[in-house]
């Protein structure tokens, strides 16, 4: 039986997502095409004989392509047994059963995924199937085969003088905090998984084979088992030691293990992705991140000290921002010499609420927001001070316009940094070149939130 493995969109790089399932159901004998929307059209590939088709929902964007695929897809293979998988996959079941879709699963979804394809062989067909457990599994190497070549995916850029080719790596599931609007934690509820180190060390190998030159870790914190991150990265070292890597790490968590950081930074830890989210220490103790402004600081520091570089994430505008604050953001920036280190899309990024958001069940916040909306897989919501949302449009416009121009950072940050000073009905200062160069990042920039562009709801 043919199943078909679909991903939306997957942050630029190789779908992961398709290549773990593939593992699992090609070694059961289930013949597996894999589709990755960022690089081909549904048309380019057979699927109308698909017994089971099974689309991954990563983050946010990739849910939304999905949905506006969803006809497509049925168009071209009717007959088949449709289901979504992945973080953004329980969260939104509701919807996606109001859809037609019969099977959604979440968390460790592989065993269920294979379960579910089997019973579609055997003409089995369960009204619906829904799953979303966290107990643990017997992880098997990514099937990457079959994978378009990671040369036509995002690149690392200004670790040198010509850009290195991308691999994507776990080492880790799930997460042991509870950040009220981390979509981690409706899935997980503070629990996460380890991936034994042989079988991370093997996908990497695989990667590297293929012409990998440095890995981004994709564990929603690396630090969540630092005993565990520290064996895979002396590994990784060791059997590659040419090969660099990023990963993911929580202030809370650069600061409490601060001593591991040289060891990161010997190994070849080239940037740490870490979602400082807010400078306001009251926001950030209604998202309970754990840290404050002055930590953020300190991490900055701890950082540069190791050599590593910090690609801080943030979730500008809220229901509680205020044109002040955001000015005192772009000024903290500025302070700390990040102007480089930050995408503008991240100056961009509108607090996302999804179905299960812990946010739900803080006081007051149900007075902040509207009723469910199914297209927009969130609950809407409005600030108070029209001026905010109307900076919040501004900024995304010239986010997507030094996207398309190629600017610097430095220049689209201008642009907003000038635009909220007219907000504000202030004069804006000149901002000094940057000393440095942009420090280490992906070609494509980090986010889990935007909105899908025109072009992405179109590939399919």
């Amino acid at each position: 039986m043919k199943v078909v493995l679909i991903s939306p969109y997957e942050l630029g790089r190789q779908p992961f997502g398709l290549a773990e399932p593939a593992a699992w159901l090609r070694a059961r004998g289930f013949e597996v095409i894999c589709i990755d929307l960022s690089q081909s059209s549904l048309e380019d590939h057979v699927i109308e004989d698909a017994g089971l088709i099974a689309i991954h929902l990563a983050m946010h964007t990739a849910t939304r392509i999905a949905v506006e695929a969803l006809p497509r897809i049925r168009a071209l293979a009717p007959r088949a047994y449709l289901c979504v998988y992945g973080l953004y996959a329980p969260v939104n079941e509701a919807y996606f059963t109001s859809l037609g879709v019969r099977g959604v699963l979440g968390g460790e979804f592989e065993a269920d995924l294979l379960e579910l394809a089997t019973r579609v062989r055997e003409d089995d067909l369960p009204e619906v199937f829904h799953r979303s457990r966290v107990e643990k599994l017997a992880f098997r190497v990514p099937d990457r085969e079959h994978l378009p070549p990671l040369e036509q995916y995002a690149q690392l850029l200004g670790a040198g003088p010509e850009p290195l080719t991308l691999g994507f790596a776990e080492g880790s599931r799930g997460c042991k905090h509870l950040c009220r609007h981390c979509p981690v934690v409706p899935v997980y509820q503070g629990r996460f998984r380890i991936v034994p180190v042989d079988v991370v060390l093997a996908d990497i190998a695989q990667q590297v084979a293929a012409g990998a030159q440095h890995i981004s870790f994709g564990d929603p914190d690396f630090l969540n088992g630092p005993t565990h991150a520290l064996r895979l990265v002396r590994a990784l070292h060791a059997q590659h030691p040419n090969v660099t890597y990023d990963a993911t790490i929580k202030v809370e968590h650069l600061l409490k293990h601060r001593s591991v950081l040289p060891e990161l930074a010997a190994t070849g830890c080239r940037f740490v992705t870490s979602a400082v989210e807010s400078i306001d220490d009251d926001v950030l103790a209604k998202l309970e991140k754990n840290h404050t402004c002055a930590d953020f600081e300190e991490a900055v520091r701890l950082m540069r000290e190791a050599g590593i570089a910090l690609a801080p994430t943030f979730v500008a505008f809220h229901p509680w921002s205020t044109l002040d604050g955001y000015l005192g953001l772009l000024n903290k920036l500025i302070e700390l010499d990040l102007i480089e280190s930050v995408p503008a899309i991240q100056l961009s990024i509108r607090l996302l609420v999804p179905q299960g958001s812990r946010l739900l069940a803080l006081p007051g916040f149900d007075q902040l927001i509207g009723r469910f909306d199914p297209k927009l897989l969130g609950y809407p919501w409005v600030h108070a001070d029209p001026r905010v949302d109307a900076l919040h449009r501004t900024v995304q416009a010239a986010a997507e316009l030094g996207e398309q121009n190629s600017w610097t950072r430095t220049e689209t940050f201008t642009q907003i940094w000038e635009a909220t000073h007219k907000a504000l009905g202030l004069d804006a200062s000149p901002i000094a070149p940057p000393t440095s160069a942009p420090p280490p990042h992906h070609s494509e920039p980090w986010y889990c939130c935007a909105e899908p562009t025109q072009q992405q709801l179109q590939s399919f």
